[in-house]
């Protein structure tokens, strides 16, 4: 009982050096030609001011595509300089009529703050499914929670731009229409888990450019 009792004990002693190593490192910029790994890229040697300054949000994303829209992102891929800290951000560019599809974000929370246009934006419990929608005007800001399906789409009369902050230097990102309907999984098995018809499956597989 006594050894039962000591064992978390042992275990959060073993855990205490290597957290107290990493509040004591200022910060780690992504050495980049290294390779990703679980708890971030490694750091680089020859630090400077510019690796934690980054210019790439000032212009808007190109919206001539299916859904009208762009996400530029700047994440550690980008911007090195977010690598260990928890954050990164990204620019989203919504033409008139262009919709972000529902997505999700498997590592991060995302917070949205409009700065032009009108943007309808919501996201679904994965609970009870229950539906959270606003539509944001300038100013406004609104979160999505990590992992949940959520979508944004531009209502208004003009283009709508929107600065996203993220609590992970790379978020993810999956747009469940691409994962259902752009991929090489045959359609009769997409007919199955969507119940959609051998119809609608083909349209959207062409459309987004799947196979099978």
């Amino acid at each position: 009982m006594a050894n039962a009792m000591l064992l978390p004990v042992l275990i959060s002693f073993l855990i205490m050096p290597f957290s107290a190593m990493a509040l004591t490192q200022d910060f780690c910029v992504a050495d980049l030609s290294c390779s990703d790994t679980p708890a971030g890229y490694p750091c680089k040697a020859g630090v400077s001011a510019g690796d934690f300054y980054y210019h790439g949000l000032a212009a808007a994303g190109n919206t001539s595509n299916l859904i009208k829209a762009a996400v530029t992102p700047a994440f550690v891929g980008q911007f090195p300089g977010v690598n260990g800290l928890g954050i990164s951000a990204a620019r989203l560019d919504i033409a008139m009529g262009g919709v972000v599809p529902l997505h999700t974000h498997p590592a991060a929370s995302e917070l949205l703050f409009v700065t032009e246009g009108t943007i309808l934006a919501g996201f679904i419990s994965s609970s009870s499914n229950t539906v959270y929608t606003k539509t944001l005007y300038k100013g406004d800001i609104m979160v999505f929670p990590q992992g949940l399906l959520h979508y944004q789409y531009n209502g208004g009369g003009s283009a709508a731009v929107a600065l996203v902050a993220f609590s992970g230097p790379n978020p993810g990102l999956q747009i469940t229409d691409y994962a259902l309907f752009a991929n090489n999984l045959p359609s009769a098995v997409v007919e199955k888990v969507t119940f959609l018809d051998d119809a609608q499956v083909k349209k959207l597989k062409s459309v987004l450019g799947g196979s099978g």
